[in-house]
């Protein structure tokens, strides 16, 4: 984890260096918006209304507008503000732990000792844990003073952000008003159904069963080749932007290994993504080499089928011509026997 604040704890007179790290993070898939025709990425400028030039962040300053007149803040300004550069969580009472209504949380950061001997963290940490309070807080954070409780977890400082009072709504429903009466049967049953689901809450056992199955849909169109190319589709984007792009294929890859691995998802769900993807991939891939092969089956077989006919041509044009000499050599052969003859006839008589 990386510190986002540094400061200290002031109660009394003690002072306590500490870090503060978030407690928490979001694994939920980040999703652009795009075209539906070419998949091209939809963005949105910041542009001035009075110029109509687009605008960058550094030039970007804070205004408050009532309608009537605006106010520019300046950074400069803000920095100014001394509640702001405060670098101090300051305790302001120690109130018991049940007195906190859970609708005021926010968010959770982690607080670490930063000093060589954390002697005077682990003082407050134990004070909190043996009197069973809990410390409201000053502090400020990215630019506000901030409202928030400290308290101990898992021998953890622990600093809750929480709203001020005027932010919680009253919960008025005129529905609620009227009397109404609720049978004996009627809460024998519900307290049946308490009685059969009663548990200790355990948070692991819980899963973000949605973001499970969008991760499946989009693990699914990598491996079936249903994706874009992220350079030709997107153009050209900013350097933040462009790390978060290439974060979130890096986060898909290492999603998809450690979903075959660990086989985190129910056998249903694991069925109906390997029969699809097995479905695909036997259509696109297999599908592919077969025509190329039959194509080449083909051709083969026509260049062999023109040579074949070739020679069946020239066959009966050499026939005859190979008859023809044995026809002579036939009619030269009595002819040749027939001299003989006669020579030797004249032999005998001369003898």
């Amino acid at each position: 984890m990386r510190a986002i604040w540094k400061g200290s704890i002031t109660f009394g007179l003690v002072n306590v260096p500490v870090k503060l790290y978030s407690a928490t993070e979001e694994h939920d898939l980040q999703l652009h918006q795009v075209h539906d025709a070419d998949g091209g990425r939809i963005r949105y400028e910041r542009k001035c209304e009075v110029c109509g030039k687009k605008v960058e962040y550094s030039h970007i300053d804070k205004a408050y507008d009532d309608g009537e007149q605006t106010v520019v803040l300046t950074g400069e300004d803000l920095e100014a503000l001394p509640a702001e550069r405060s670098r101090e969580i300051e305790v302001l009472e120690f109130v018991p732990n049940e007195q906190i209504d859970p609708i005021l949380f926010e968010r959770s950061y982690y607080l670490e000792p930063d000093s060589k001997s954390p002697k005077a963290y682990v003082l407050l940490r134990r004070v909190l844990e043996e009197t069973e309070r809990t410390a409201v807080v000053r502090i400020s954070l990215r630019q506000r003073t901030r409202l928030a409780t400290m308290r101990v977890r898992d021998d953890v400082l622990l600093v809750q952000t929480i709203r001020w009072s005027d932010e919680v709504r009253a919960a008025e429903f005129s529905a609620l008003d009227d009397d109404v009466t609720v049978g004996k049967r009627e809460m024998d049953l519900a307290r049946s159904i308490v009685r059969d689901l009663e548990s200790d809450f355990e948070p692991e056992q819980y899963v973000d069963e949605y973001q499970e199955q969008l991760r499946a849909l989009v693990e699914a169109k990598l491996e079936q080749g249903d994706a874009l190319d992220t350079a030709a589709t997107f153009g050209e984007t900013e350097e933040d932007e462009g790390a978060e792009v290439i974060d979130l294929l890096e986060a898909l890859q290492r999603s998809v290994e450690k979903r075959k691995g660990s086989g985190a998802r129910s056998e249903a769900d694991d069925d109906d993504a390997d029969a699809g993807t097995e479905d695909a991939d036997d259509a696109a891939p297999k599908d592919a080499p077969a025509k190329r092969t039959s194509t080449k089956t083909a051709t083969k077989t026509a260049s062999k089928s023109t040579p074949a006919k070739k020679p069946a041509a020239k066959k009966p044009a050499a026939k005859p011509a190979a008859k023809a000499p044995a026809a002579k050599t036939a009619t030269k052969k009595p002819a040749a026997k027939a001299a003989a003859k006669s020579t030797a006839a004249s032999k005998r008589k001369s003898a």
